[in-house]
C-alpha cells in the first residue's frame, strides 16, 4: 500500500486553492459591489448638489431681479420726488415773484408825485419838452438825466433829417436800465415812452410792466403764449421786463426762462417798428444776460445806468413823502435821518432799497409817532403833523 501515491492529500490542497480562490474572488466582487455601490451614492450626491446649485442660482437671479427692481422703484421714486420739488420751487418762486410785483405796484402807486415818481398822462398837448422837464424834477440821477437827454436829442434831429428827405442813421430803440430797486428805472422808462409818442416813434407810448413771474409759466407752450400776449398789448409802446436777467438763470436746468427769450426776440423782430422793449435790473446781471444770447446782444446795445441815491436824495425824498402826507421832519429828526441814511448808504450790498428804503423808513416812522402821540392827553394838529428824532425808524427792511 506504501507504494501508491497518497492523492488523498493533494485533493485536499486542491480544494483548499480552489476554496481560497473562491474567497478570492468573493471577496473582490464585494469590493467591486461595494466599490460600485460608492460610485452609485457619489452620483447620487453630486446630481443632488447640482440640483441644489441650479436652486440657488435661480434663486439668485429672484434676487438680483428684485434687487434690480428696487433700485428701479427706488430712481423712480427718486426722480417723482425731485419733479414734485421742482415744481414746488417754481411755484414759490413765482408767488414770491407776484408778492413782488404786487408790492412793487403799490409802492409805485402809493409814491407817485411831482417829483419823486411822476405819474404821467398822455395829454396831446404835451411837448417832448414838458416830458424832460418831468425828468429833470425827479430826485438825483445827474448823470442819467444827461444821457436821456443826449439820447432824445439825437432821435430829434434824426426826425427830421428824414423830415429833411435826408437818410436818418437806424439805430436801436430797445435799451438795458442797470440799477438797483428803488431807483427810478420803471418812471423813466413810462417817462420815455411817452417820448416816443410825442416824437411820432410810437402811436400810444404806453408802458407795460413785467416781470419773469409774468412771463414764465410752469408747462411747455404756456410760456410762448404768456410772452406773446404781453407782446401784443404792448404794441405802438413799450414792454419793461424788470429783472429780465431771471429769465436766464445761472444754473436753467429744465426752466422755461429760454422759451420766453426765444418767443421775445421773434416778436421783437416781428413788430419791430410797433414796440420797445426795456430790460431792466442789476448791472452785472443785466450785463450777463444780454451777453449770454446773440439775439439778445444785438438787439439790446444802449444802456442806461441808475445810480444809487446818496444820503442827501433820500433825505430829500423822505421830505417828499412828508409833503404829501402833511407831515414835518424838525431839524432834529433830519439829522437823525440824513445819519441813518449815510450808515445805510455806506454798508449797501445789492438789497439796498432806494427809494423803496425811504418809503419803508417814513412808513415805520409814522407808526412810531403814533404810538408816541396816543400817550399825550392832548393832540393838536401841529403835532399830529411834526415828525421828532425818537420817530425815526432805524430798524427797517430795505
Amino acid at each position: 500500500m506504501s507504494d501508491f501515491p497518497n492523492y488523498s492529500d493533494h485533493i485536499k490542497q486542491d480544494l483548499e486553492k480552489l476554496k481560497q480562490q473562491e474567497q478570492e474572488k468573493k471577496s473582490k466582487r464585494q469590493q467591486e459591489m461595494e466599490r460600485d455601490r460608492r460610485l452609485v451614492q457619489q452620483e447620487e450626491e453630486y446630481q443632488l448638489l447640482q440640483k441644489k446649485h441650479r436652486e440657488l442660482e435661480r434663486e439668485k437671479a429672484k434676487l438680483r431681479a428684485e434687487i434690480k427692481r428696487r433700485q428701479e422703484l427706488q430712481a423712480e421714486k427718486e426722480r417723482i420726488q425731485q419733479e414734485t420739488f421742482n415744481r414746488e420751487e417754481r411755484r414759490k418762486q413765482q408767488i414770491h415773484s407776484d408778492r413782488k410785483r404786487v408790492r412793487k405796484q403799490e409802492f409805485q402807486r402809493k409814491s407817485s408825485s411831482p417829483s419823486y415818481s411822476p405819474s404821467y398822462s398822455s395829454a396831446p398837448h404835451a411837448t417832448v419838452e414838458d416830458q424832460l422837464k418831468e425828468l429833470d424834477k425827479l430826485i438825483g440821477l445827474n448823470h442819467l438825466k444827461d444821457e436821456v437827454r443826449q439820447y432824445i436829442n439825437f432821435l430829434k434831429i434824426q426826425k427830421l433829417r428824414e423830415k429833411q428827405g435826408l437818410q436818418p442813421i437806424p439805430i436801436t430803440l430797445h435799451s438795458v436800465f442797470c440799477g438797483s430797486p428803488g431807483t427810478g428805472k420803471t418812471t423813466v422808462a413810462r417817462l420815455m415812452g411817452q417820448i416816443y409818442q410825442q416824437l411820432g416813434i410810437l402811436k400810444k407810448g404806453h408802458l407795460i410792466e413785467t416781470d419773469r413771474s409774468g412771463m414764465v409759466a410752469g408747462y411747455v407752450g404756456q410760456t410762448a403764449q404768456r410772452v406773446d400776449e404781453l407782446v401784443h398789448s404792448a404794441l405802438d409802446g413799450v414792454l419793461f421786463i424788470d429783472e429780465a436777467y431771471t429769465l436766464k438763470p445761472v444754473d436753467p436746468g429744465n426752466d422755461f426762462g429760454q422759451e420766453a427769450i426765444d418767443m421775445l426776440l421773434k416778436r421783437m423782430e416781428d413788430y419791430r417798428d410797433r414796440v420797445v422793449v426795456i430790460v431792466a435790473g442789476y448791472g452785472d446781471e443785466m450785463t450777463r444776460f444780454v451777453n449770454s444770447n446773440p439775439g439778445l446782444k444785438s438787439r439790446f446795445s444802449r444802456y442806461f445806468y441808475f445810480e444809487d441815491y446818496t444820503p442827501q436824495e433820500l433825505l430829500a425824498i423822505f421830505n417828499i413823502f412828508c409833503n404829501q402826507h402833511r407831515y414835518t421832519l424838525t431839524e432834529a429828526a433830519k439829522e437823525v435821518l440824513l445819519t441813518r441814511f449815510k450808515e445805510l448808504y455806506d454798508h449797501r450790498d445789492k438789497s439796498f432799497g432806494n427809494g423803496r428804503l425811504v418809503r419803508n423808513i417814513f412808513e415805520k416812522s409814522i407808526e412810531k409817532q403814533a404810538n408816541r402821540l396816543v400817550k399825550i392827553p392832548d393832540v393838536t394838529t401841529y403835532t399830529m403833523q411834526q415828525i421828532l428824532p425818537e420817530d425815526i425808524a432805524l430798524m427797517v427792511n430795505s
